[in-house]
């Protein structure tokens, strides 16, 4: 009995499609933590200059969201450290 008669190439078809599930979700992903900020295709993706003298500032990127959240989270984590290193010094007294 030979196996790879039996399976007929259902296996490469299963591959397949759970490939194309991890991409289809992976895009889902990828959109929720961008914030939805994606560019279509054929779109430029050069910053526009804004005008001399308006006063405007320019617009946020989309990763700047995420570098914020990184850098509120290493400041709590910093704070925390600082106040358990200030009990633990209390304690020690």
């Amino acid at each position: 009995m030979d196996l790879r008669r039996t399976q007929g190439g259902w296996g490469l078809l299963i591959v397949l499609v759970a490939l194309a599930v991890v991409a289809f979700l992976a895009r889902d992903v990828l959109t929720a933590y961008l914030g939805g900020a994606t560019q279509p295709a054929g779109t430029d993706v050069s910053r526009p200059a804004a005008p001399r003298g308006s006063g405007a500032a320019p617009p946020e990127p989309a990763m700047q969201r995420p570098v914020e959240r990184a850098r509120s989270v290493e400041e709590t984590v910093a704070r925390g450290a600082a106040d358990r290193a200030k009990a633990l010094e209390e304690r020690g007294r």
